[in-house]
């Protein structure tokens, strides 16, 4: 039986040797504090073997040796008797202080067998955490090629990694999402169960980038089935499946294929046109396209005056509907509006 919806958290993780280095160095640590504490309340100890040899004249007190020696069989548990603390402060240092770091000792030597049973634990706690507080997120089905571009976008255009959750079925593509340090979801999004792992329900907006047509319109007539209100936008390899998906809920369907052949063409014949649009796709490359709000310091101007300020304004967005900038239906921003405009980016600046 697959399991299906399991969600791989954004994790920072170890080499092997990286990792016994740092348990070697936390028990080192577990020991020489041990042996300071130890050390500091010397007086508070009794050597047996020492009150034998003070009979003799020998010096009784506890020496740094001892105290690394008796911090070396206390937290390893060994505990031979022959140092023991004979005041009640020193007792009470053992108990409340000691025995703690013991504990954290024995579980730096155990640690794979603990830290598989804590990190489950972990992973378990930040999931149930992430699931009642995600709200109006982006949710991206498949990881391809198409849908490792859009999330690159998307996290261009400023949407924290925290706010994007990926949905897909192959083990590779879980891993180089969660590179990205965005929250994915194995699985596959055309069983409602997984999208419901994702928390379709409450997201904003959902990106669906397949490798095929059929799967785009049995997710997309998901989605739209666990959340009307979303706003959908999808790839179609084929131009003439662009209806049919659309007609499952997507709003927007970027035939792949033929963009890209558009795009051969037009840099062949206008190098300079296929430059700025190559620009606008690579916002690396010095220019993006953006929607925002206007701000209140753009109130009352026109779109065209915001040419000064470095925004190319193409259309004005009021009301939900798109006013471009050749109809001139939108002559001056009013509170609400938002405006699509094209940009230098900071790379780019």
């Amino acid at each position: 039986m697959t399991t299906i919806g399991n969600v791989h958290l954004p994790v920072r993780r170890l080499g092997p040797l990286a990792a016994i280095l740092v348990r070697v160095a936390v028990a080192a640590l577990c020991v020489l504090g041990v042996t300071v504490l130890v050390y500091t309340e010397r007086e508070g100890y009794r050597d047996v073997c020492r009150e034998i040899d003070r009979c003799a004249g020998a010096e009784a007190e506890i020496s740094f040796l001892d105290a690394l020696y008796y911090s070396t069989v206390s937290l390893s548990t060994t505990g031979y008797g022959d140092i023991t603390p004979i005041t009640p402060r020193a007792r009470l240092v053992n108990t409340f202080v000691i025995t703690p770091v013991r504990v954290l000792f024995l579980i730096v030597l155990v640690g794979t067998t603990v830290e598989v049973l804590t990190q489950r634990s972990r992973d378990e706690y930040r999931t149930r955490r992430w699931r009642e507080r995600v709200r109006d997120h982006t949710i991206v089905v498949g990881f391809g090629v198409k849908g490792r571009s859009a999330l690159e976008a998307i996290l261009d255009q400023g949407t924290a990694a925290n706010e994007i959750v990926v949905v897909t079925n192959k083990p590779t593509e879980v891993e180089e999402a969660t590179a990205f340090g965005v929250l994915t979801i194995s699985g596959d999004a055309t069983r409602e169960e997984v999208l419901r792992s994702a928390k379709v329900d409450t997201a904003a907006k959902v990106v669906i980038a397949t490798d095929r047509d059929d799967t785009t319109v049995l997710v997309a007539l998901t989605v739209r089935r666990l959340n009307p209100t979303a706003t959908v936008v999808a790839s179609a390899r084929e131009s003439q499946n662009i209806s049919l998906i659309k007609s499952s809920g997507v709003g927007i369907v970027i035939p792949t294929a033929e963009s890209a052949g558009r795009m051969l063409g037009l840099s062949l014949t206008s190098p300079r046109a296929g430059q700025l649009v190559e620009d606008l796709l690579e916002p690396q490359q010095g220019l993006e396209i953006v929607e925002r709000d206007i701000t209140p310091a753009e109130l009352g101007l026109s779109p065209e005056s915001l040419l000064s300020q470095g925004d190319m304004v193409l259309g004005v967005v009021r009301d939900g509907e798109l006013y471009r900038f050749d109809e001139r239906r939108a002559t001056v921003l009013q509170r609400g509006d938002r405006i699509v405009a094209i940009r230098p980016t900071m790379n780019g600046a």
